[in-house]
């Protein structure tokens, strides 16, 4: 493939085509007129060698070929978009642009909000959309990196990608504070008889190889999409729930619950930010990564979930 000879205006042609479905209507979302977008089908149905849209009816289908070139026109289009987006020089200062990244509810929490009262204070004009982490984070990293600016994600679980470290959590456990058969101490044998709420993504696999590997097969009665929920579906309950101490102790408070250590010598918790390299030498997105490597560092000076204004 000869990407010289190519004309890139074909993939915005291509992606209006494919999602409209129609001819008059892809021409109209991208501002061409209906003989334009019917000369760019029939080029790129000779590229192809497929009609990509077949007519059933009154109406067009995607054909086999159409329908795998469905998503990665999309994913094309987005790496094209950022890329000549990039910027040579950036003053936070005075930019407006956004920035996407796709976190859990605990990335946020510990990390998020404090990385957005630096960005308000120090680039006003700069917007910060975070965006819960799919349950094809991990199948799919390269589909999703392409698509925004970053990835808040421990590590241990992708891997291939360039990240910037952030800061390092713990594992603890919550228990209700009334808990009829728990004194101050957990064993593992506890871990083995108590019914669990779990965060019922795999995102933290190491932490649950670990348990595997130790003999533990957490006894599982709840599974919810969301860390900040799990110190309320432990309290006035016999469950116990995996949780990051620096979460621990900033919802301890909503919740009555008690942080005991685990009854084993658990794995750390390396929080990274994970980004596309179409991004590494992109000025706004440098400053982007500084920014976050040093709150991240502000975090990590921070005694476990300390609210610092």
């Amino acid at each position: 493939m000869n990407l010289a000879r190519l004309d890139l205006n074909l993939v915005v042609a291509l992606r209006a085509l494919l999602e409209e479905r129609n001819v008059t209507r892809a021409g109209q979302r991208v501002g061409l007129s209906q003989p334009a977008m019917s000369a760019a089908l029939s080029r790129l149905r000779r590229h192809f060698d497929d009609d990509l849209l077949a007519r059933v009816g009154g109406h067009y289908e995607l054909t086999a070929l159409g329908q795998v070139l469905l998503d990665r026109t999309s994913t094309a289009y987005d790496v094209l978009e950022r890329l000549f987006a990039s910027q040579a020089d950036f003053d936070p200062a005075r930019e407006s642009r956004e920035f996407t990244l796709v976190a859990s509810d605990y990335a946020v929490s510990v990390f998020g909000a404090r990385l957005a009262r630096v960005v308000h204070e120090e680039a006003p004009g700069i917007r910060l959309r975070f965006a819960q982490t799919p349950p094809t984070a991990v199948d799919d990293t390269a589909t999703l990196l392409s698509a925004v600016d970053g990835l808040l994600m421990p590590h241990g679980i992708i891997s291939g990608f360039p990240a910037t470290d952030l800061y390092d959590d713990r594992w603890v456990f919550l228990v209700a504070d009334d808990h009829p058969g728990v004194a101050d101490r957990l064993t593992r044998e506890d871990l083995a008889r108590l019914p669990w709420v779990t965060y019922q993504r795999t995102y933290d696999a190491p932490a649950v190889r670990q348990l595997g590997m130790l003999g533990i097969e957490p006894h599982v009665e709840v599974s919810v999409d969301s860390f900040q929920l799990l110190p309320l579906l432990v309290a006035g309950t016999r469950r116990i729930a995996l949780i990051q101490a620096r979460l621990a102790r900033l919802l301890t408070p909503v919740a009555a619950v008690r942080v005991l250590e685990p009854p084993y010598e658990a794995v750390t918790l390396q929080e990274a930010l994970w980004w596309h390299p179409v991004h590494t030498h992109d000025a706004a997105h440098i400053w982007l990564r500084e920014t976050a490597a040093r709150v991240g560092g502000q975090v990590a000076e921070t005694r476990e979930g300390a609210v610092v204004g």
